[in-house]
């Protein structure tokens, strides 16, 4: 497969997966925005938010301070933002636009039709009326597309680059959604700490990536910040977690390997097994936020690599 097609490919499902990502964070912080807590809470949530992208500087250069609906507005229209939901959807059909002969009708069409959708609801002023349902209508759209995608795509290299796409993209927002909540919570948690609030914090980061009920499933039990972390790092059967990921990228990486990716799938297999040698107390005992900074560091060497390996230089695309 010619490099450009690969890359184009690989940023539409980054694109969908990373708008998709924002929106389950929006949304969750909205929700929470809306219970009773101090004016301080409330800007500390929507700071972390920021946080999580690494988009506080470029937030203050437009914006006085993060209000619910200043950070909204950064986060799902602003032009200036390339991580904007706008920007992504519209990055998305614009990848997908420029390979339209190698991927499905349907794909093509299910991604057109969402970025004119959501062109007219933002006409429409939905964000301003009606933000939750915006936000699931972006949840919706993203799972429709990679239903598409997974119903009507021959299971070929074109795949395999929308697959790799999908998953690097969901460890990293995974692991900074972690990292920013669990450092924010170590900084405000003592005694006097209200354990109902405690109790919304942490269903609030589960039900950002649909893991509440799973957890349930899982631990049948109260819930806690080390169960929360055990969850989203080490377990296999939650689609979101750091392992399902890596597990995903290293088995995508096997069947698309080239001359010159062994260093690539090299690094992807050893961060894989680390994942899989270690269990949360030693994770814990390490340091969590230490973890996640060396992770986040090396799956976005691995990113690096399949650049190198596959698609166009990184340099060449301004907009990542």
């Amino acid at each position: 497969m010619l490099s450009r097609t690969a890359d184009h490919l690989y940023w539409m499902s980054r694109y969908t997966e990373r708008a998709e990502n924002l929106a389950r964070m929006l949304d969750v912080n909205y929700q929470m925005s809306l219970l009773p807590q101090s004016a301080k809470t409330i800007e500390r949530a929507w700071c972390a938010l920021l946080e999580i992208s690494e988009l506080n500087q470029a937030f203050s250069v437009e914006y006085p301070s993060p209000t619910p609906g200043a950070v909204m507005q950064f986060m799902v229209t602003d032009t200036n933002n390339p991580s904007s939901i706008m920007r992504c959807l519209q990055g998305a059909r614009e990848n997908a636009r420029a390979v339209r002969g190698s991927i499905t009708t349907e794909l093509w069409e299910t991604i057109n039709t969402t970025w004119l959708d959501a062109q007219r609801l933002m006409r429409e002023g939905m964000l301003q009326s009606a933000p939750a349902e915006f936000f699931e209508w972006v949840k919706f759209r993203s799972h429709l597309i990679r239903g598409v995608h997974l119903g009507t795509m021959m299971r070929g290299e074109a795949y395999d680059f929308i697959q790799l796409g999908t998953f690097l993209e969901r460890a990293d927002n995974t692991a900074r959604l972690l990292d920013v909540k669990f450092l924010a919570a170590s900084e405000v948690r003592d005694e006097t700490t209200d354990p109902v609030d405690e109790f919304y914090y942490w269903t609030a980061i589960l039900r950002s990536v649909s893991a509440f009920e799973n957890y349930r499933k899982v631990y049948r039990d109260v819930i806690t910040p080390e169960r929360i972390a055990e969850l989203l790092i080490l377990s296999m059967d939650m689609p979101r977690s750091l392992l399902a990921c890596l597990h995903a990228v290293v088995d995508t990486l096997s069947r698309v390997r080239n001359s010159q990716s062994s260093d690539t799938q090299a690094a992807a297999l050893r961060l894989l097994s680390a994942l899989r040698d270690q269990n949360i107390e030693q994770i814990f005992v390490q340091g969590l936020h230490v973890y996640l900074t060396e992770f986040l560091s090396r799956i976005n060497a691995v990113g690096s690599g399949i650049s190198q390996d596959f698609l166009v230089p990184l340099a060449v695309n301004p907009d990542v």
